[in-house]
């Protein structure tokens, strides 16, 4: 907690904030799931959690987040203090004077609480970015810097000489500009973000391969703004905390077959636990949903704070977002309930300022003699399993150099979905080899 009662976490004492896609569960109903979303944010902001944020989705029926102005209005209504805002807004899915008109009312309705947080992807597939785009043409049109400097002159009135929108005055976007951030999941933003010098959010929670090198692009592109003197980058990350590791794995399994069946062009509504866990998974989407458990932090309070520790260690995050996909919203709570508990107990390395260290892992998922390195975070599994079932990549608490692998190019193209340098079972190479593997 800081002095102000906001729950941060470490001993930075970053803040911790929530991510939310008001998710539809099986047998339940779209209403229920937007009042349980809005009811969560109160709950929220009752524990001390920073800011609530809500994502843009689309033809999804799982998720009920397609309309977030409409979603935080609600929220913002609901709530007081705590800042209410987009995780994100897809810009290329919509008009920059209707961004500007619809988050300015916001902001003059809810000053200083409002967040408009800014994507580049379409949030959906891309028969339905067509139609949200009107036309299959403009899918192809990469004209997003141009709709971000539309946007900021909606906000500002500040428009290049003999601009054709210099006459257009957005009301009440003029002169009613929330806080704007710029989301990603690979560097393209990042740098963006960097050069315009604003706030950035990366989507660790389904990109991890792109966190470390996209922070990095981020933090080396800076340029100091009238928003920000110095980089402020927030990492998203998927938590679900129960009382044991054995109920947080039960319940992390809707959300995992939730996901499958996303990538396999099959979505639905979440299921429950109890149908993920009777589920017949073949071997390949066993390995798809451990290749997405091994980058999301679940467990027990303890097993949680681990998890966080060693993220913020690897990445040097000034705030967290949190993102909790379960069926039941009581559990959903109850997660969020534990993470800030959590967050009110002394750490054990929070005696003084500074970079937190951590003990070195009791195991190491590689079979390290001694354990992993201090403050390395596990991101991913095995290229292999069928040979090297028992390798595992820890990644260390430094960006990675360009090549992404300081062991050289991974050799396979399916090999670079593993995350960071491997450790063989008695010592590091040097030399290039297929079984160093990184996550470009």
């Amino acid at each position: 907690m800081d002095d102000n009662g906001a729950l941060t976490f470490g001993p930075r004492r970053v803040p911790l904030s929530v991510l939310d896609l008001a998710p539809v569960p099986e047998g339940g109903s779209v209403g229920d799931a937007l009042r349980a979303t809005i009811d969560l944010a109160r709950q929220v902001e009752r524990l001390g959690f920073r800011r609530f944020w809500v994502a843009e989705h689309h033809n999804m029926p799982g998720i009920a987040s397609s309309a977030p102005p409409v979603l935080i209005g609600h929220i913002a209504d609901a709530t007081t203090a705590i800042r209410v805002g987009s995780g994100g807004v897809m810009l290329p899915n919509h008009a920059s004077l209707v961004v500007a008109e619809q988050f300015g009312m916001l902001e003059a309705l809810h000053p200083g609480r409002i967040d408009l947080g800014i994507g580049r992807a379409p949030g959906t597939d891309q028969v339905t970015a067509a139609a949200l785009r009107r036309s299959v043409e403009a899918l192809s049109e990469d004209d997003f810097p141009d709709q971000l400097m539309d946007l900021l002159g909606f906000f500002t009135g500040r428009w290049p000489e003999g601009h054709p929108f210099a006459r257009i005055t957005a009301v009440p976007g003029r002169d009613h500009q929330p806080a704007m951030w710029l989301l990603g999941s690979s560097g393209y933003s990042a740098q963006v973000a960097g050069l315009l010098g604003l706030p950035f959010a990366f989507a660790h929670h389904f990109s991890p391969a792109n966190t470390l090198p996209a922070l990095a692009l981020y933090r080396q592109h800076f340029r100091p703004s009238p928003t920000l003197t110095e980089p402020y980058a927030m990492v998203a990350a998927a938590v679900v905390c129960a009382d044991t590791d054995e109920r947080a794995g039960f319940l992390a399994g809707s959300g995992a077959l939730s996901f499958l069946r996303l990538r396999s062009g099959r979505p639905g509504r979440l299921p429950s636990p109890e149908e993920a866990a009777g589920y017949p998974y073949n071997d390949l989407e066993r390995a798809f949903i451990e290749d997405r458990r091994v980058t999301q932090i679940i467990g027990s309070p303890d097993t949680v704070q681990r998890g966080l520790a060693s993220l913020l260690e690897a990445t040097a995050a000034d705030e967290l977002m949190l993102t909790t996909m379960v069926f039941d919203p009581a559990d959903r709570l109850r997660s969020f309930e534990l993470l800030a508990a959590l967050a009110r107990v002394p750490q054990p390395h929070d005696s003084g300022p500074g970079r937190s260290r951590l003990p070195a892992r009791t195991s190491c998922r590689v079979g390290r003699p001694g354990g992993c390195p201090p403050g390395t975070i596990v991101l991913g599994r095995a290229a292999r399993p069928r040979s090297w079932s028992k390798l595992r990549c820890c990644l260390p608490g430094r960006t990675p150099g360009r090549s992404g692998c300081r062991h050289g190019r991974c050799r396979t193209r399916r090999a670079r979905r593993v995350a960071g340098p491997a450790w063989t079972r008695s010592r590091p190479r040097t030399r290039p080899s297929p079984r160093r593997c990184h996550l470009r």
